[in-house]
């Protein structure tokens, strides 16, 4: 596969503890990275549809209310 590379400092810590987690799920650093930020990116991805879909329903439901409250002033 060929990418771009991406290039950030991380903690010793953080650096450890993800080379442990991948050496612990049989995979290489960069491939546990990998999978980590794409996982990240879906779950994202995924809120900032649902905030989306919240939000046109508000509109939807708030556009409905006010249809509702004029059916009854006499119009056809």
């Amino acid at each position: 596969m060929q990418g771009t590379t991406l290039s950030f400092r991380a903690g010793e810590e953080l650096a450890e503890q993800t080379r442990a987690l991948a050496t612990a799920a049989g995979q290489k650093t960069s491939d546990y990275i990998r999978d980590a930020v794409r996982e990240k990116n879906e779950r994202e991805m995924a809120n900032r549809i649902a905030m989306l879909s919240r939000k046109l329903g508000a509109k939807h439901l708030a556009a409905n209310e006010e249809m509702d409250s004029t059916a009854g002033d006499g119009l056809a």
